[in-house]
């Protein structure tokens, strides 16, 4: 649990953890605590889903890139107001299909629906909110979605040091991984909350390693 969340909350590589361990008397490979990421970041995420707060009702959506074994992918992450990460999505394409998954994936998985989504000017994205919320008021305006573009920054910051991603799966796990903790540095779970804010994710992970 350790070396995950040192490779999901800091900016190292599998070999600076591998080698934080070796000092603290624990020998293990590079490659066994990048198996340890994909393994266990889905099933953290998923012992935590009971405590995640509700996302806010404003939506910021929109879509960044990185490259997967020399190839670009395309990124869709949203943000709500608050600041917390409401879902993210690897994809090879940028288009309307992908845009929908993201929407679906998002609505199905918090069981709610924003009141309002706000987007850059790509016509695709009028198209999937009126289909998937359609109640929703779809703001375009400029500068709006500066929150989620500002976010990009913080993932493009993190995944600088690992030196690539390989495939689309592991890519998909490292990128919700980042995610999951923003949102429990942001306090957006029920967990940790007794600790300090320095310690809060070191505390969470202690909760959820009993959890599975």
């Amino acid at each position: 649990m350790v070396a995950v969340r040192w490779c999901l909350r800091f900016n190292l590589s599998y070999r600076d953890v591998e080698e934080l361990l070796v000092e603290r008397g624990i020998e293990v490979d590079h490659v066994t605590i990048f198996r340890w990421v994909q393994r266990f970041t889905p099933l953290l995420a998923d012992a935590a889903r009971f405590t995640r707060h509700a996302p806010g009702d404003r939506w910021s959506v929109d879509e960044t890139y990185v490259k997967v074994n020399g190839i670009w992918r395309y990124v869709y992450r949203a943000v709500d107001q608050h600041g917390q990460v409401i879902d993210v999505l690897v994809s090879a394409r940028r288009d309307a299909a992908a845009a929908r998954r993201f929407f679906r994936r998002a609505l199905r998985t918090l069981k709610v629906e924003p009141c309002e989504v706000v987007t850059d000017a790509a016509p695709v994205y009028q198209a999937v909110r009126d289909d998937l919320v359609p109640s929703a008021w779809h703001h375009v305006e400029r500068y709006a979605n500066n929150p989620v573009e500002a976010d990009h920054s913080q993932l493009k910051h993190r995944l600088r040091p690992m030196r690539g991603l390989r495939t689309d799966r592991t890519a998909q796990v490292i990128i919700a991984g980042h995610a999951f903790i923003q949102n429990l540095r942001r306090g957006h779970y029920e967990l940790g909350h007794g600790a300090p804010p320095k310690i809060r994710v070191a505390e969470a992970f202690t909760e959820l390693a009993r959890a599975i």
